[in-house]
């Protein structure tokens, strides 16, 4: 195995009463993980909670306080949102990046739709086509297509032109990543042309194994769109290398509350959880070369709890460069361009 990519995913929380310095604490982590020499930084996209709603407001940010880092969301739930307006909204972004932004999606009724679905559209949203076509015309919006007819053209002030949207960011649309957890999902997702986001839950479909059936997806996928093929998988890594005493047991604590849950499928979709990699550097890595869908692959994503101070974000990602990274054959960007 060579990771060739390396990037961390963080849920971007704040306090309820002082939003403005969680998120600064988030864009402070993005210039951290930079200057560490991480290829990537990725934003969770959460409605209702202490995160950040509108990833592409936070991903404009954070391409002005960064130069080199791919800027990523994980993942937008398309349900909520209009595929021309925020096509309009990612693509501004991308251009203030200098064409860095990595969008990932889901597809289905978004989460808490039942409270504020009725706030979001206008009408029965439960009628309205939440499915994977929503992401297809965001997609093609992105194509950066001109509307209308042939002569069809708008009058600005000193300017007449062909109506498409804008900006226009050449290349976006080649980096828009799916969610896949199931079969269904990835053989969409290429059938669509759009890269694939493996994490740590999965649908069951034919087993019981975690890896075994991400494996299946991973393969399903490859057979489908063909090479080359983007494909990033994501796994729960803490290092204890660095951490004190104190830290060590809380991170000890935390993977051991979640044990039980990656013991078998739940529910009528069979949904598998990957067990959080947690240990000394030594130990993740063995645990890493062991996994058969990490292998497989050549992006990994370092997926951080939800838990976790800004403290403990930095020592993790620490870690994971000096220590973990290293010995999966990947370097530092910097060191890849010196």
């Amino acid at each position: 195995m060579t990771v060739r990519a390396l990037a961390f995913l963080t849920p971007g929380n704040f306090p309820d009463d002082d939003p403005h310095t969680g998120l600064e604490a988030t864009l402070q982590l993005f210039e951290y993980g930079e200057k560490l020499g991480f290829d990537g930084a990725w934003i969770r996209q959460r409605h209702l909670e202490h995160g950040v709603g509108s990833a592409a407001v936070f991903l404009a940010a954070a391409g002005q306080r960064t130069t080199r880092l791919q800027l990523g969301t994980a993942v937008i739930p398309i349900g909520y949102e209009s595929p021309f307006r925020l096509a309009e909204d990612l693509s501004m972004a991308d251009v203030l990046s200098r064409g860095r932004l990595q969008v990932g999606f889901s597809a289905g009724t978004p989460p808490h739709a039942d409270l504020i679905g009725d706030l979001v559209f206008d009408g029965d949203w439960r009628s309205f086509d939440l499915s994977y076509n929503r992401i297809a015309r965001l997609r093609d919006n992105l194509r950066g297509e001109f509307i209308g007819g042939p002569g069809t053209v708008i009058h600005s002030p000193g300017n007449v032109q062909r109506p498409r949207l804008q900006p226009h960011s050449k290349g976006l649309v080649d980096r828009l990543w799916y969610g896949g957890g199931s079969l269904r999902s990835v053989r969409w997702a290429a059938s669509a042309g759009l890269n694939l986001l493996a994490g740590n839950i999965v649908s069951g479909e034919h087993t019981d194994d975690f890896v075994t059936a991400q494996l299946a997806h991973i393969d399903e996928y490859r057979a489908i769109i063909g090479s080359p093929a983007r494909i990033a998988v994501g796994r729960v890594i803490v290092p204890l290398d660095s951490a004190d005493s104190n830290t060590r047991q809380r991170y000890l604590r935390y993977a051991e509350s979640r044990r039980e849950r990656t013991r078998g499928p739940h529910g009528e979709r069979r949904t598998l959880f990957a067990p959080d990699v947690i240990g000394t550097s030594d130990e993740i890595v063995d645990r890493l070369r062991a996994d058969a869908a990490v292998q497989a692959v050549d992006e990994l994503r370092l997926e951080l709890p939800y838990e976790f101070d800004r403290a403990e974000y930095e020592q993790i990602l620490h870690d994971v460069v000096h220590s973990v990274a290293p010995a999966l054959g990947w370097s530092p960007a910097q060191q890849r361009h010196e």
